[in-house]
C-alpha cells in the first residue's frame, strides 16, 4: 500500500531524519462527490522510529494528520546508525523502511 521515503543525514552532533509517507489518511467524514457516500476512515495510528534497535520516537496519530504525512526530527547519533521507521493503520496495514546514516 504505502511507500516511505526515508532520508538520514549527519548535521554536526545530530542526525537529521526526514520521512515522507504515502498514505490516503481519510478521516471518515468526507463524502465521495459522485456517490455522496462517506469515504471510510483510513489513517495511520502509530509510527515508531528506531536507531540501532532502540526506540527513538513513538507517535500516536489520528484523523487530524494530512494525506501523505511528512515527519522530520533530529537525535543525538552518528554515521553508520541503522534507522528504521514503521507504521500501522486502523485497517491493519503496515509498512516500514530502513536507512543507514551517512
Amino acid at each position: 500500500m504505502g511507500t516511505i521515503k526515508l532520508r538520514t543525514k549527519v548535521k554536526g552532533d545530530l542526525v537529521e531524519v526526514k520521512a515522507l509517507i504515502k498514505h490516503p489518511m481519510e478521516t471518515g467524514l468526507r463524502k465521495d462527490k459522485k456517490t455522496k457516500e462517506k469515504i471510510p476512515a483510513h489513517y495511520i495510528q502509530e509510527v515508531i522510529v528506531e536507531a540501532n534497535g532502540k526506540t527513538l520516537l513513538t507517535a500516536d496519530w489520528n484523523t487530524s494528520i494530512s494525506k501523505n504525512p511528512y515527519l522530520s526530527f533530529s537525535y543525538a547519533g552518528k554515521a553508520g546508525d541503522a534507522v528504521k521507521l514503521s507504521w500501522s493503520d486502523n485497517k491493519g496495514e503496515k509498512d516500514s523502511a530502513e536507512a543507514t546514516v551517512k
